[in-house]
């Protein structure tokens, strides 16, 4: 199984008045072009998801939405609370492991740091590896048999500049 991680791109800063409740918090102008560029390296590299789980947060939601648009996956799309900040990844595991057929392209959209101790669980078995993941950047990880701790190779992890030069 191949998972990438995708963390949500530039969204309108926290605690801002607007927005009061954090899951409400939309991305900016900025951070929807930079996703544009992303969805286009994602073109060029040629990927496709058999599944996209998403936080149902309003900024990880819309990064969904733009990836799911661009690569004609709407159909795809799944929301979960598992990838919320407070989610839990052990029961996350055990959601993609009850999938049949077992996919084998799997997306995750979510926050941070959620997503950079997931990707270190899943490479060393413990959330203490130091994982940078810039908004709007994108992980790959290879897995054999999913399960909860080390059971990933990281094959690679792009900022979205990275992106914005393929695309």
């Amino acid at each position: 199984m191949n998972l990438y991680i995708l963390r949500h791109g530039i969204a309108v800063d926290h605690g801002s008045p607007d927005y009061p409740n954090d899951a409400d918090r939309p991305l900016t102008p900025k951070g929807e072009r930079k996703l544009q560029q992303v969805t286009e390296a994602m073109q060029v590299m040629e990927l496709s998801f058999d599944l996209i789980l998403s936080s149902p947060y309003t900024r990880a939601k819309q990064t969904t939405e733009i990836v799911a648009e661009a690569l004609d996956a709407h159909k795809k799309v799944q929301y979960t609370d598992l990838l919320t900040p407070g989610g839990a990844p052990r029961r996350l595991v055990e959601l993609i492991n009850a999938l049949k057929p077992v996919p084998e392209n799997v997306l995750l959209s979510g926050h941070e740091p959620y997503l950079s101790g997931m990707i270190s669980w899943l490479v060393s078995g413990d959330t203490g590896m130091s994982v940078v993941m810039k908004k709007g950047g994108l992980c790959k990880l290879s897995v054999e048999h999913l399960k909860a701790g080390r059971c990933a190779s990281l094959e690679w992890l792009l900022t979205p500049k990275q992106m914005a030069l393929m695309g």
